[in-house]
């Protein structure tokens, strides 16, 4: 039965990804039936009323909900109580400084939005805020999701500040500093033995046998919609002048997905005058999008790869929103570029020490991206530059200590700090 659009009058409906067919509010739960699982939806506006009808003049708040007009929520429906978005983008000289002294090019104009700053410490709580708000409007009464670790942190933060339970399934070998979150905030917590797609089939099954809400990536297209408003705040940031290149670390392809919708809805608006290019990074051991991209591949066509990396958060062996990521990539006429694990690990020192942002191995991958890029001339000197830090260091402090020294231990004198500086030439 179609729902009664209430307040959702701009919204028009859903969009498969794969086949174009067109539902209408409350005719699917989740996913096109023509595709099964993979059937992934889009959410439609009616862009036309949405310019009658909202200003960008008239934003109020502070936080991502400053753009509830522009989402897919019920006018009277509450919002969690916790500040999520409205995450600050910093101007960052001394990290463009180090990318020129590692690959002799210059780099004019460098930015890094920093997410890690969101409650829970990553970018997912966009997502996860705008899963709490549709399934209280809904009534369920317990929500679950499959992570690799920070949308379960998330989803279990955000549920939390409200009282709703949530039941979480991850992979037995999420970082321990993730695990912790997802316990300390009272979630059900599952460790699956088995991968994040295994984490993530086993979530499908037991929604449906359970009657839970499903806030999984791709699966639910909701998640794109919270994720957009990364991009609206970009696009605020920089005075409406958005950026010519965005850097996004890409796993499931959700986010990379969620920024493209949030431009192409201020292009649509007039409130941007282009699109920007979209980077997508992976690791090279898990890769499947960069693949798909360089052989001309459709979403549909593409396979589980192996996918072992130490950036969890960016690990998939079939990206679940594959087909909005691919999209996203190459409507702004970017690309996918691989970046190896040790070169992670060595952007999360650079980032931190030029720009005072300790971000996790996923996050850092954004700044690994753009090395790679730049040394092989992808990047003008002169393009405006944005990196998607996506997630906080203090969520895996094992991996950024396998780059930095051990301190070295001395006595209480005076005499043992001068020689220990005398080791190590530090003034």
């Amino acid at each position: 039965m179609t729902r009664d659009r209430g307040s959702l009058r701009h919204v028009f409906g859903y969009r498969c990804m794969l086949c174009g067919a067109h539902y209408d509010l409350g005719e699917i739960d989740y996913v096109c039936p023509l595709h099964g699982d993979a059937g992934i939806v889009d959410v439609c506006y009616d862009y036309d009323l949405l310019r009658a009808h909202v200003d960008r003049e008239g934003l109020r708040g502070a936080d991502m909900w400053r753009y509830r007009a522009l989402l897919p929520v019920e006018s009277a429906s509450p919002v969690p109580p916790l500040r999520v978005g409205g995450t600050p983008l910093y101007a960052v000289p001394r990290l463009a400084e180090a990318l020129q002294q590692r690959t002799g090019r210059s780099r004019a104009h460098l930015w890094v939005k920093d997410d890690g700053l969101n409650p829970t410490a990553s970018f997912k709580d966009r997502a996860s805020a705008m899963a709490v708000v549709k399934a209280r409007e809904l009534g369920a009464t317990t929500i679950t999701t499959a992570s690799t670790g920070n949308a379960a942190a998330a989803l279990a933060g955000l549920t939390a500040s409200v009282g709703l339970p949530a039941v979480i399934f991850v992979p037995r070998s999420a970082p321990a500093a993730k695990i912790a979150q997802h316990l300390i905030y009272g979630a059900r917590v599952f460790l699956v033995d088995g991968s994040y797609d295994d984490a993530f089939d086993l979530t499908l099954q037991v929604a449906r046998e359970f009657g839970w809400y499903n806030r999984n990536t791709a699966y639910n297209p909701y998640m794109t919609e919270g994720k957009k408003t990364c991009a609206y705040e970009i696009a605020e940031q920089l005075a409406w002048q958005v950026p010519d290149t965005v850097f996004v670390p890409v796993g499931d392809g959700c986010i990379i997905g969620g920024i493209h919708k949030g431009f192409k809805d201020l292009l649509a608006l007039g409130w941007i005058d282009h699109l920007p290019r979209l980077i997508g990074v992976q690791s090279e051991g898990s890769a499947a999008l960069v693949d798909a991209f360089d052989r001309g591949l459709e979403a549909a066509e593409m396979v589980s790869q192996p996918a072992h990396t130490v950036a969890d958060s960016i690990s998939a062996g079939l990206p679940r929103d594959r087909a909005k990521a691919l999209a996203a990539v190459r409507e702004t006429g970017g690309r996918f570029i691989a970046v190896p694990d040790a070169e992670i690990l060595e952007a999360i020192a650079t980032v931190a020490r030029t720009t005072g942002v300790f971000c996790e191995p996923a996050a850092a991958a954004a700044y690994a991206g753009l090395v790679k890029a730049t040394t092989r001339g992808w990047v003008d000197p002169q393009e405006r530059v944005v990196l998607l830090l996506t997630g906080s260091g203090l969520k895996d402090i094992p991996s950024a200590m396998r780059v930095v020294p051990e301190p070295p231990i001395i006595t209480a004198t005076l005499d043992a700090v001068s020689a220990a500086l005398a080791r190590t030439n530090t003034p």
